[in-house]
């Protein structure tokens, strides 16, 4: 069940190639996590819930409050209050969670061993002060593998419904004695993901405008850094989440490991595009960005056996290749910044 949102699924979203690819796969209803009606006819006779069901975009959520907490949190709500009330054969929920619960992630002070920073200063970023400290000397700290008993503190609001979804999903479980696994996932890229949404995925932001002709700009100073997951391993790992036999309520990293530069991603990108498009760093940043992050995997791969497969380079190429096999897609980038700095988000 999806409702196919226009902001990432198009202006005609049953007749895009990846819908149609996938229509005779599956039993598909178009519906929504809002509809009581909805879920409980989308419910019927399963044992497994996989829940995506959310809207996406750290910067837009600033300001979307009241409508990402509806959808996040209040579709979540709904969802398992009909499995508490209604007498269904559920066993199992996968959740889709997100490394954004985690806000900066793990660092280490040489001083003083390992911290959890919180949000960044505003008004250092302002002066062009984009790393992280030790929230007790101030100097500056190592980003880390940040792991699953990481306090949670996310610096968006997208981040906080992500993390309530994840909450409510394990608590639920846990009640009810049904299998409940949260996936945090990292950076998710690849063929299949939507080319339109100027507000989240960096890559489709950075591709869509290289094949627009237009310039890309980096905010903060381009070394800024994410765990980018290729989308195979993504459902490798959501397989082995949905197959595991034993009953389990626990949360999990999925990611590659691997911390890779903004800056890395423009050039490297721009390369495999072929294209002669400036690349500017701008020194500018959204309020609710955190500065890195990458994964530590020591958790799922004792539980579940998951190692990731595909290495970004190789990933990269792939999603290019796929890419370049789509028509243009509208660039609506420059409009989605400017949403943000009338907000005072955009610095």
């Amino acid at each position: 069940m999806d409702s196919l949102e226009p902001q990432i699924h198009g202006a005609q979203p049953e007749q895009s190639p990846l819908f149609l690819s996938i229509r005779d796969k599956v039993e598909f209803r178009r519906g929504s996590v809002m509809s009581r009606d909805n879920l409980l006819d989308a419910l019927v006779g399963i044992g497994t819930v996989v829940h995506f069901a959310a809207e996406t975009g750290t910067g837009q959520s600033m300001y979307a409050i009241r409508h990402y907490t509806d959808v996040n949190i209040g579709g979540t709500a709904l969802l398992l209050d009909i499995v508490a009330n209604e007498r269904l054969p559920i066993e199992k929920f996968v959740v889709a969670s997100s490394r954004a619960i985690y806000g900066e992630g793990k660092y280490r002070c040489a001083e003083h061993g390992v911290v959890y920073p919180r949000a960044r200063s505003t008004l250092a970023m302002q002066n062009g002060d984009f790393e992280i400290r030790c929230p007790l000397c101030a100097k500056p700290a190592c980003m880390e593998p940040t792991d699953e008993e990481s306090p949670a503190r996310p610096a968006s609001v997208y981040g906080i419904t992500k993390l309530n979804q994840e909450q409510m999903i394990l608590t639920i479980g846990q009640t009810l004695g049904i299998s409940a696994i949260a996936l945090r996932y990292q950076n998710v890229y690849g063929p299949g993901q939507s080319l339109s949404n100027p507000y989240t995925g960096i890559l489709s932001i950075f591709s869509t405008r290289m094949r627009n002709g237009s310039d890309i700009n980096i905010f903060e100073d381009g070394q800024e850094s994410r765990d980018f997951v290729f989308i195979d391993d993504v459902v490798t790992a959501t397989v082995s989440a949905i197959e595991h036999e034993s009953c389990m309520v626990d949360a999990f990293n999925v990611g590659s490991g691997v911390a890779t530069s903004v800056m890395t991603v423009a050039q490297t990108l721009q390369m495999l595009m072929g294209t002669s498009v400036s690349i500017a760093v701008s020194g500018r940043f959204r309020v609710g960005d955190i500065r890195h992050n990458v994964a530590d995997l020591t958790r799922i791969r004792g539980a579940l056996g998951y190692e990731p497969t595909v290495a970004f380079s190789t990933g990269l190429r792939q999603f290019v290749s796929w890419v370049k096999g789509e028509s243009i897609h509208a660039d609506r980038y420059d409009r989605s910044i400017r949403e943000l700095q009338a907000k005072g988000l955009y610095k």
